[in-house]
């Protein structure tokens, strides 16, 4: 937005006793105050306001919003793309939950706190968005000039997919806007009582080859845009003149179910790309610290007749372990538990161990002091509360999929594999690459 031009004094104003004196008196004589230009101060230029919905509950994929892709839970993802979009001006997370607001806030999101009436199954996230625009302007004082609806649970979501639809409204002059993808499928709808089924975009008579039928699109659920006061006024994310904009087809993917998660992480590392903030490497790292239960264990414990404890162990993690060895990499497993099974399998692995200690952070700090390593260069591993003060001293806080919230929301990067599950072969498949630098 222009700056406003400068208020000029009028000229009645500007005939002051000075300007009639005399040359030599006029060469001495202070300016007074209604003498001298004022300029207006430009209003700040109405933002650009990516909102994200992303509630705790989830019936189809517990914790949803907290999955990790790729090592980034969703919601992370979601802010990730908006913050890399070079029109949006602002991004907030609207939550429920407390592991998802600490996730937002960690890759740079501002949180708006969603009532209770609005967090339910039934609840709209227009309704959700609509709050959070308040809330916002309410917080920063700045007037919502275009808002962007962005569902987190498209993991595959650029920054120019976001800034498509924004710019669509705001230069385009779209009241409305959505991502789309480029559609050639034929759709059919249910039979009706006789059991007859009927073409929804074609005549089932007429096959016309794809070259020859009108494009059309398919609604990806990720990204919309629209200017605040029609969407105010419309309470809707479609109104006036709405604009498709076409994204890329590979990678449309909406998570509804387990087995759409599946697919996100298959998917992954075939979409996603280099992108250096998302996961450590080997020239990242030069230790990594571990918690025992729950990181390298599925956090149960078997207790027999005679009161010794049992755990279960994975063989996909001891494999990584020994890789991340021969690599070089300082090793420790850290365990608030004095427990001969950590101490066993510390043996077995050949990691030093400490156990049985009150202060996991205390204990941390002295470890890096001793071998002279840098805690930004640590990847520390955990699943629990507990592990909370160790996760923020070093620079490679990580989380296993099954961590509580507090955890996945302190954490840099989160597994896909959960704990005792596979974690740390994953983590070690992300320092060394898939084949463990075995070759």
């Amino acid at each position: 937005m222009q700056a406003a031009p400068a208020a000029l004094a009028s000229p009645a104003t500007s005939a002051s006793p000075a300007a009639s004196a005399s040359p030599a008196a006029s060469a001495h004589a202070a300016p007074t105050a209604s003498a001298i230009p004022t300029v207006s101060a430009a209003p700040p230029a109405p933002a650009v306001l990516a909102v994200i919905p992303a509630r705790g509950g989830s019936k189809g994929v517990p914790a949803k919003n907290l999955a990790a892709i790729g090592g980034v839970p969703l919601v992370a993802r979601a802010v990730r793309a908006c913050r890399a979009a070079r029109l949006v001006t602002d991004v907030v997370v609207s939550t429920d939950d407390p592991g998802i607001a600490a996730t937002a806030r960690g890759a740079g999101a501002v949180v708006v706190q969603r009532p209770a009436a609005l967090a339910g199954d039934t609840a709209t996230s227009e309704a959700a968005v609509l709050h959070a625009m308040d809330a916002y302007e309410a917080m920063h004082g700045t007037r919502v000039g275009t808002v962007l609806l962005v569902q987190c649970t498209s993991p595959f979501l650029t920054g120019e997919d976001v800034d498509g639809v924004a710019r669509a409204v705001i230069e385009g002059g779209a009241d409305s806007a959505l991502t789309v993808a480029p559609f050639h499928g034929f759709v059919w709808r249910a039979g009706d009582g006789e059991g007859a089924a009927h073409g929804v975009n074609h005549d089932k008579a007429h096959r016309p080859r794809r070259q020859d039928r009108p494009q059309d699109f398919l609604e990806t659920g990720a990204a919309y845009a629209m200017r605040a006061d029609g969407f105010r006024a419309a309470r809707h994310r479609f109104f006036g003149r709405t604009e498709a904009v076409p994204t890329e087809a590979a990678r449309v993917l909406e998570i509804d179910d387990p087995h759409d998660l599946a697919r996100a992480r298959a998917l992954a590392p075939l979409l996603d790309g280099p992108d250096p903030a998302a996961l450590p490497t080997r020239a990242d790292i030069d230790a990594v610290v571990m918690d025992f239960d729950g990181t390298q264990t599925d956090d149960r414990v078997l207790i027999d007749a005679d009161g010794r404890e049992l755990v279960a162990v994975h063989r996909g993690d001891g494999l990584g372990i020994a890789a991340l060895r021969r690599a070089g990499l300082s090793l420790l497993i850290l365990s608030t538990e004095a427990n001969a099974v950590v101490a066993a399998r510390g043996r077995k692995l050949r990691v030093p161990v400490l156990h049985g200690v009150d202060r996991k952070d205390s204990a941390l700090k002295q470890w890096c002091e001793e071998h002279g390593i840098a805690p930004d260069r640590v990847l520390y591993v955990g699943n629990d509360v507990n592990d909370l003060a160790c996760l923020g001293l070093v620079g490679w806080p990580v989380a296993v999929a099954d961590a509580h919230d507090a955890v996945r929301g302190a954490a840099r990067a989160v597994t896909s594999a959960p704990g005792g599950r596979g974690a740390l072969r994953e983590i070690a498949t992300w320092l060394l690459g898939p084949g463990l630098a075995m070759t």
